[in-house]
């Protein structure tokens, strides 16, 4: 007699991250004049940078944000400082990598992942594809897998007012 396969078990979970930062002012940027936008690790030409010790990718650090929040291990603070500190290295994508080991090793599968900016600019409507190809291939998603949406604000927030950016991400995964 053959034993029925018993079903497969998923545990479902969901994780919410969030991030902002303000744009440079026009002082900062003349004391750092090759410093660019970077939104999902996609530089965004003739826009203002945003202020960080790292490339200050918003979008990244909301997501590497979620992700800590699934594996219980913090990766922006301590750690991201250490790398970008000590050793130099600016580029969110490295946080971002280190959130997916962390989500590997503590077990858990990534499912989809949702991200909502608010800012009054840039005007990112032409980024949302570009984006979602960078965020699944950073990710292993495919980008049917990414929602990212974009709003002004409305003018209700700094963020609304064109003081900076503003990004909140929900991830879903099981293990």
């Amino acid at each position: 007699m053959i034993p029925e396969k018993q079903p497969d078990i998923w545990f479902y979970c969901s994780a919410i991250g969030e991030d902002s930062h303000r744009f440079i002012t026009p002082d900062e940027a003349l004391k750092h004049p090759a410093r660019s936008l970077r939104l999902a690790g996609i530089t965004l030409p003739g826009e203002p940078a945003l202020t960080g010790n790292s490339d200050a990718d918003v979008v990244l650090h909301a997501l590497t944000n979620a992700l800590s929040g699934l594996s219980g291990r913090n990766v922006l603070g301590v750690r991201a400082d250490r790398l970008c500190l000590e050793q130099g290295i600016t580029d969110s994508a490295a946080y971002l990598a280190l959130a997916m080991v962390d989500l590997q090793e503590t077990g858990w599968q990534l499912l989809h992942v949702s991200l909502s900016i608010e800012a009054a600019r840039p005007r990112l409507a032409p980024w949302i594809e570009p984006m979602r190809e960078r965020l699944a291939s950073l990710t292993g998603l495919l980008p049917d897998q990414i929602g990212l949406t974009a709003t002004s604000g409305e003018g209700l927030t700094a963020f609304g007012r064109g003081e900076g950016i503003h990004v909140v991400c929900l991830v879903s995964a099981r293990r």
